[in-house]
């Protein structure tokens, strides 16, 4: 069996994005997006993605961006991937990927089975897939909202290998998550915060060893 992939995303300051190197996190993830509490500017997306540069994949996350922000985010930050959390059809993730010259995650919100139907088309442009829950109505983020969807509406689901699961998992959930769905990749941001946009290295520690524990 594969060992288990994860990813700490939102990472904004040079101590937490250690503590998630230190923990042996596979991916972290920089969020360029003003509304979220995780948003960084480039300058220090630069700074925290020169500090991960051969320790871990470094992911910068994109919300619809246009060719302009592309373009400046991977002339500031020299990602490993993009990932992308916004509305981008298919068409538009394909062309995203070409003009990055970098592979791409596409996150796909869930909230019901048939949320499931899309996954084939994002699969076929898409490097990877990161299953969140799906945003209520009226947030004013795509994820990073803290939920958890039905891990059982994945079950018998044909999803790509290095799926990424993600929403609301924790530190104390993140077994049992893994253990529903049968996925060996997962994705936490606001799971291993003190307060929104704020990392806790004790947390982030404590879900990299969750994640791994049952392997």
């Amino acid at each position: 069996m594969s060992a288990v992939a994860v990813k700490i995303c939102g990472l904004s300051t040079g101590p937490t994005l250690a503590a998630a190197l230190d923990a042996g996190a596979d991916l972290v993830g920089f969020v360029h997006f003003p509304k979220s509490p995780r948003h960084v500017d480039l300058d220090t997306a630069r700074d925290l993605s020169a500090l991960a540069r051969g320790r871990a994949q470094r992911v910068l996350l994109l919300v619809d961006p246009d060719d302009a922000l592309l373009a400046a985010v991977i002339a500031a930050t020299d990602p490993d991937w993009i990932q992308l959390h916004g509305r981008e059809t298919p068409e538009r993730v394909a062309a995203i990927r070409s003009l990055a010259g970098r592979p791409v995650m596409k996150a796909l919100g869930i909230a019901t089975r048939p949320d499931l139907a899309v996954l084939p088309a994002y699969a076929a442009v898409a490097d990877r897939l990161l299953l969140d829950a799906k945003a209520p109505p009226g947030a004013a983020l795509p994820g990073g909202n803290g939920h958890a969807f039905d891990w059982d509406l994945l079950a018998g689901a044909d999803l790509p290998d290095a799926t990424l699961l993600s929403g609301g998992l924790t530190p104390e959930n993140v077994g049992a998550a893994l253990a529903r769905t049968g996925l060996r990749a997962v994705d936490v941001s606001s799971g291993v915060e003190s307060s929104p946009g704020a990392k806790d290295p004790h947390r982030i520690a404590a879900f990299v060893a969750a994640a791994r524990a049952g392997q």
